[in-house]
């Protein structure tokens, strides 16, 4: 072929080529990444140091910017809302990463939300954005158990795996979804079950609802408690969550930690009793006093799995929720009613 006629046909084929790209590209979902720190965001001083490292040391540019791979994917925008070791977590960053979320997927142009996330507390955050969110559109919640520096640290294939499952029309609908080790969890039932194994992230009692396949989400089952659209809670007017706090129960326990917390005007309590649900006389009377004053008494197990029988009718039992979950729902369940009727009805469908 002349060169005459060779060189019009490549200008061609590009200029197809760069079409089709643009057409495909705008085809891909938009992922908006909210960044809040973490190990997922950690740095070590070697590669060999997978404990002693600063939590959200790098920014989301730099986790988007490791991992090109995403664009196959998504269309993603990254947003640093913190910076943070998750141990610094407080109510008032998940009342404004709820509005965030919330805010970012009435867009028509956002189609899911991917959290990066210190996974000490993750599993808390996930549970509370799993009530307050006011969509279906995905929302998947992810970390590591190894700083980015790690020698095959797990943050890189976590986020890559969380914005593929963001981007699946097969999660809209499901509630927050935790994804870490391949492992996709519902936020209600999965919780932190080892300090330095990278399957740490379980639901023992109903297990995972699915996994990533290749890059493919796999899913296998549901949640059937109330989440996301199909609840009435609503935090976007609140600037602050009510205070509910958690006693550990243990042999000897006396009411000390009760009537601290009464006095610091807490608003709830939730009891990690002993097996199910057991406490003991003295127990039983301190928390007496605290319903005769109005304030909701909650009783969870301190085993972590397991549904939980109420020995009172005065008390309310968390379901299959364990301590720290427990409080979440107390929490929201407060901004809504102090009816004790209605809050147990709330533990029992949410």
């Amino acid at each position: 072929m002349k060169s005459y006629y060779f060189l019009p046909l490549m200008i061609f084929i590009l200029l197809i080529s760069n079409s089709l790209s643009g057409i495909v590209c705008a085809d891909l979902p938009k992922i908006q990444i909210l960044a809040t720190g973490g190990t997922i965001a950690g740095t070590a001083q070697n590669q060999s140091e997978l404990t002693l490292y600063k939590s959200g040391d790098l920014s989301v540019d730099a986790l988007i910017a490791s991992l090109p791979e995403m664009s196959t994917y998504a269309h993603v925008v990254g947003e640093q809302i913190y910076n943070i070791d998750s141990i610094e977590m407080t109510p008032d960053i998940w009342l404004t990463l709820a509005n965030r979320v919330n805010k970012l997927l009435e867009s028509p142009d956002i189609d899911g939300v991917v959290i990066t996330h210190g996974t000490d507390t993750l599993e808390e955050t996930a549970y509370f954005l799993n009530l307050v969110v006011k969509s279906e559109k995905p929302v998947v919640i992810t970390g590591s158990i190894r700083p980015a520096t790690a020698l095959s640290a797990d943050g890189p294939l976590n986020l890559l795996n969380a914005v593929i499952l963001a981007a699946s029309r097969d999660a809209a609908g499901k509630g927050v979804l935790i994804l870490l080790n391949g492992q996709i969890n519902g936020a209600r039932d999965t919780t932190k079950t080892n300090t330095e194994m990278v399957e740490t992230f379980k639901s023992a009692d109903f297990g995972l609802l699915g996994y990533m396949d290749n890059e493919v989400p796999r899913f296998y089952r549901e949640s059937l408690k109330l989440h996301t659209t199909a609840t009435n809670f609503d935090v976007t007017s609140r600037t602050t969550l009510p205070k509910v706090d958690i006693v550990m129960l243990y042999p000897g326990v006396d009411r000390t930690a009760i009537d601290a917390f009464v006095a610091n005007k807490t608003e709830g309590i939730i009891i990690a009793s002993l097996g199910n649900g057991g406490y003991s006389k003295s127990i039983k009377a301190a928390l007496q006093d605290v319903i005769d004053r109005g304030i909701p008494v909650v009783i969870s197990s301190r085993t972590g799995t397991g549904i939980i029988t109420s020995k009172d009718p005065e008390f309310i039992s968390s379901d299959s929720l364990n301590p720290q979950k427990a409080r979440i729902l107390l929490m929201v369940a407060l901004t809504q009613t102090h009816n004790l009727d209605e809050i147990e009805k709330i533990f029992r469908i949410c």
